[in-house]
């Protein structure tokens, strides 16, 4: 399956990132949304994002000159989709939402039309279980932001085709990113596992008192976190010897927290309105913190990563 023509469905935090990584790589994309204002907006964003590539010498102006004009927009679901190759889904994250817009898309395409899911968490197995030919369906998750971070997770469900999945982990090549192949439908798909992991030891640590969320947080950013741009876990555990990896785990591993459920920490903030920076409170007073401000420095340092890794390509 070769893509040529690509639709994507949703207006808001991931699809404009979507479409700006598909027109640059020459593919003509079509933004979907319900309303028209969403729909200016989502393009507007893509616009936005784009011009910031430019302007960090990630993408060449002349790229970006050739990828606006194959940017589209369009409420007409039907009429949008008839000729698409690949469709990527990015709405609201609910499975039943989802599994209505998989099954009324395939009422509308070719046979050989690639569905994809743009879903952080939800089974894909389950999102196409309603669909006529659920081999067709697939994950590709783009982290956020979608158009500066490389990773997409292409997960498999239990009856997705290999050709499907080979169709978006090349598509996705060409546009510059760095998919991985996940081949079971699993919760949490693979980065996201390693994450929650990170993030239920990290509550434990606050729970038990034994450091605070500044200073963990500022443990994270300054040890492994730094280096996993370019070095791997796996790779760091052959780096210093599986035997002495092994003697670690066997020590550690017994202490760190291991019950799989939520912290109970986390429920009780939740429980009092302690919901983060939409409350002004959660594991920070955000008060005294600027989150756009702190959003702003992580795009930096991730175009800085990015721009470092373009040179060492010789690009």
């Amino acid at each position: 399956m070769t893509v040529r023509n690509v639709v994507v469905v949703g207006t808001g935090m991931m699809g404009p990132g979507i479409a700006a990584v598909s027109v640059l790589a020459g593919f003509p994309t079509i933004l979907v949304g319900r309303r028209s204002a969403r729909i200016r907006d989502g393009l507007d964003r893509c616009q936005e994002q784009i011009d910031q590539l430019v302007d960090n010498d990630l993408v060449s102006p002349s790229s970006a000159e050739r990828a606006v004009p194959l940017l589209s927009g369009s409420r007409e679901l039907e009429s949008a989709v008839q000729n698409a190759d690949l469709i990527v889904e990015a709405i609201t994250e609910d499975l039943h939402i989802k599994q209505q817009l998989f099954t009324t898309l395939e009422s509308y395409i070719r046979e050989d039309t690639i569905i994809t899911s743009n879903t952080s968490g939800l089974s894909i197995t389950a999102i196409a279980a309603p669909m006529r030919r659920p081999e067709r369906a697939v994950t590709s998750h783009c982290w956020y932001p979608g158009h500066l971070m490389p990773l997409v997770e292409v997960v498999m469900g239990e009856r997705t085709s290999e050709e499907t999945a080979q169709a978006v982990v090349e598509f996705y090549r060409i546009c510059g990113k760095e998919p991985v192949l996940v081949r079971k439908d699993m919760r949490g798909q693979l980065a996201n596992r390693v994450f929650q992991a990170v993030l239920r030891e990290a509550i434990y640590i606050v729970q038990e008192g034994l450091a605070t969320p500044e200073d963990i947080d500022t443990a994270i950013r300054t040890s492994f976190g730094l280096r996993f741009p370019v070095w791997g876990p796996l790779m760091h555990l052959d780096a210093v010897g599986l035997d002495l990896a092994l003697a670690v785990q066997e020590y550690v591993l017994p202490g760190l927290d291991n019950v799989p459920e939520p912290p109970d920490l986390l429920r009780d903030k939740v429980a009092s309105g302690e919901l983060g920076v939409k409350t002004g409170k959660g594991f920070y007073d955000w008060s005294e913190h600027d989150i756009n401000a702190l959003a702003a420095n992580r795009d930096e340092f991730i175009i800085r990563v990015l721009q470092t890794r373009k040179k060492e390509k010789g690009e």
